[in-house]
């Protein structure tokens, strides 16, 4: 009776380490301890692993390019995540093909396509993820890791923040310093990021009896928060605090509050999402939710690359062998002056992160 031939996913059991590990291990990646490089290598001579050759073969025309495929270029949030992806890249020594669509579903259906045959794997930011067949229609069959990206069912490993926890965070923050008439400034309907943060906002403002919420639209630029700060000046009653969705909609309110002579945080609190580096730099500085948008690039193509790394002996296995885990950044609360904060980088956090299989 024929013997079934070992595979990398039964030295890893044997061993008690990942895949990946294994992999990186058998490679003589750098980035592997060396007492468990000597385990996992005893363990393989032990076992007679040796890799699959044709799924070697196949996997030398490596192109060492990864692309990566982002809804928008403009702004801090873009250029620091693609800084964290670009980190990465530099380190294990790849190139990054880079694409926006500017949030037209089309141009990103074509985009994903586009890549086929140019790269090793694919970064993806998508608002259009949860339409039905939109990426089991558009993505090619290489390894892929979605970033902020919704999905309705699971099917490919995905980072991103805990929007919602965070936007519930500063409203109690705001909720804490005795605001009790809060206004909102939206952000992009069609982005998943923004309903999240528009959801926890609702919701914090639903579960306490007697605060009041305003809502504004916006679309995560400085242009719209301008828009968004004369609006709320406009209307009537002047609102305690502005929770912006994101930094550069809060810089650009705070431009127009200034242009009116309203003082922040003297006449009105007002506080935003990201931190991107800008917050701090601004006066009054700004109080924000601290998001690692670099790290949050680097940790989804560290995952990547380790899903191509394993690619030799699971290239037989086709999609069953991907492991649509989806991994959570919680964002961290940073007080600053704009809410009346005391010092310029006083923080306290949010929760831990976490981790969803």
């Amino acid at each position: 009776m024929d013997r079934q031939p070992v595979t990398i996913r039964d030295v890893a059991r044997e061993a008690g380490v990942s895949v990946a590990t294994v992999s990186r291990a058998l490679n003589g990646h750098a980035n592997v301890a060396e007492g468990v490089r000597r385990h996992v290598q005893e363990v393989a001579q032990r076992l007679r692993y040796s890799p699959h050759g044709a799924a070697r073969s196949l996997s030398s025309r490596s192109t060492q390019t990864i692309g990566v495929v982002l809804p928008d270029l403009h702004g801090e949030f873009f250029s620091e995540l693609i800084r964290g992806i670009g980190a990465v890249a530099r380190a294990r020594r790849r190139h990054m093909l880079l694409s926006s669509y500017h949030g037209d579903r089309e141009q990103q259906a074509a985009a994903l396509r586009a890549m086929r045959g140019r790269v090793d794997g694919l970064l993806v930011m998508s608002p259009f993820a949860d339409q039905p067949g939109f990426l089991e229609e558009n993505l090619p069959p290489l390894p892929t890791v979605l970033v902020n990206t919704h999905q309705a069912e699971p099917a490919w490993p995905a980072f991103e923040i805990d929007n919602h926890a965070g936007a519930v965070s500063m409203v109690e923050h705001l909720l804490g310093l005795g605001h009790r008439n809060i206004a909102f400034i939206a952000g992009p309907e069609h982005n998943y990021d923004a309903r999240e943060r528009l959801r926890g906002f609702r919701e914090a403002i639903a579960a306490h009896p007697g605060a009041q919420g305003r809502e504004y639209p916006g679309d995560f630029d400085e242009a719209s928060g301008h828009r968004a700060g004369q609006a709320i000046l406009a209307a009537g009653e002047r609102p305690q605090a502005v929770f912006a969705a994101n930094d550069m909609m809060a810089l650009g309110c705070l431009y127009a509050f200034a242009q009116a002579g309203v003082r922040v945080p003297q006449d009105i609190a007002l506080a935003g999402f990201d931190d991107i580096p800008l917050a701090r730099f601004v006066h009054p500085s700004l109080t924000t939710m601290r998001v690692s948008i670099a790290q949050l690039g680097g940790r989804a193509l560290e995952r990547l690359l380790d899903q191509i790394e394993t690619g030799p002996d699971s290239a037989t296995q086709a999609d069953a062998e991907i492991e649509a885990d989806r991994q959570v950044l919680a964002p961290e609360l940073v007080v600053r002056a704009s809410c009346g904060g005391h010092g310029d980088d006083a923080s306290a956090s949010v929760p831990r992160e976490n981790t969803q299989a």
